[in-house]
């Protein structure tokens, strides 16, 4: 005859399971940041404070290879804590992260997130973003636009959406030992840098541009209505005749049309105030940390009109 306190312990693992202090399944709320340099991220860590230069709990992060058009490896990551370190120098194999001195938006971006929701919400960044790259055809370092793909046929696109499956492929995201569950709730979007640096005809194809590609990645996350925040682009203005990109303006219209024209966007327009680095095109430690505050700040007062 088996002991009685076998017998209860057999009990508690087969019928009541997670009540007898076995992990929970969770949801995590489950957003999409891409773009370019300033969504890559120039912060260095060194320069945030002693509270924001840490883990986030409750907050997981899936972060792509970065990669040019034509390159395979683009895309692989895996899911770790947020944490500073995910910005430009960061690299990964997808069996190992290599933290760089660097953060982007993500960083307060999770964390606000996370500060704002009730007691126990879990967020889940997915990001992928390459600097240089533009939305019309032949602009930049790599290119976003879907039918705009050179050689092998994979572009930044196609890097974005091997990140996505990358990260909705792994069951269980924070090690755990339980499958959590991953619920689509919002798109990040911080470019445009180098159409409005290219050419007045890039310029112009980029409403049209960000339109379709909102709409395929909003497609790909499977939610026709996903809220949408739109970082604005700004010119430092460090350039001899004070315009590092002179076809900005119709690049800041398209930007607020396709915002203007969407009930489920919205325009963080802060960026106007940030300060740069000597580079001329990428923010200071102070407007990535703003940064990312503001587009949570949008996303969360989004969500109250178009939470899918």
């Amino acid at each position: 005859m088996k002991a009685p306190g076998r017998i209860i312990a057999w009990l508690c693992i087969a019928l009541l399971g997670a009540a007898c202090g076995e992990p929970e399944p969770k949801t995590y709320h489950l957003y999409f940041l891409g773009g370019q340099s300033n969504m890559e991220g120039f912060g260095f860590n060194d320069e945030l404070s002693p509270a924001a230069n840490m883990v986030v709990p409750g907050v997981m992060i899936y972060a792509g290879q970065m990669a040019l058009d034509n390159e395979m490896h683009g895309g692989v990551g895996l899911w770790r804590p947020l944490t500073p370190g995910f910005g430009t120098g960061f690299r990964t194999d997808g069996q190992t992260n290599e933290l760089s001195d660097r953060f982007g938006p993500e960083l307060l971006f999770g964390r606000t997130l996370a500060a704002h929701g009730p007691p126990g919400r879990h967020i889940a960044i997915v990001k992928y973003a390459l600097g240089g790259s533009g939305l019309a055809d032949g602009v930049g370092f790599g290119n976003w636009h879907p039918d705009f793909a050179a050689g092998t046929g994979v572009n930044q696109y196609d890097h974005a959406l091997k990140t996505l499956r990358g990260a909705s492929a792994i069951a269980d995201i924070d090690g755990d030992g339980v499958a959590d569950r991953l619920v689509p709730a919002g798109i990040v979007w911080m470019q445009g840098e180098a159409d409005a640096f290219d050419s007045q005809a890039a310029a112009d194809a980029y409403l049209a541009n960000l339109t379709r590609l909102m709409g395929l990645l909003r497609a790909a996350m499977r939610v026709d209505d996903l809220p949408v925040v739109v970082g604005k682009i700004t010119d430092s203005g460090m350039a001899e005749d004070g315009s590092v990109m002179d076809y900005i303006g119709t690049v800041q219209k398209a930007q607020q049309d396709f915002v203007d024209n969407d009930a489920c966007a919205a325009y963080v327009v802060d960026t106007e105030d940030y300060g740069y680095l000597d580079d001329a095109w990428h923010y200071d430690t102070d407007g990535f940390v703003r940064m990312g505050t503001a587009f949570a700040e949008a996303m969360i007062r989004l969500e109250q009109q178009c939470a899918p």
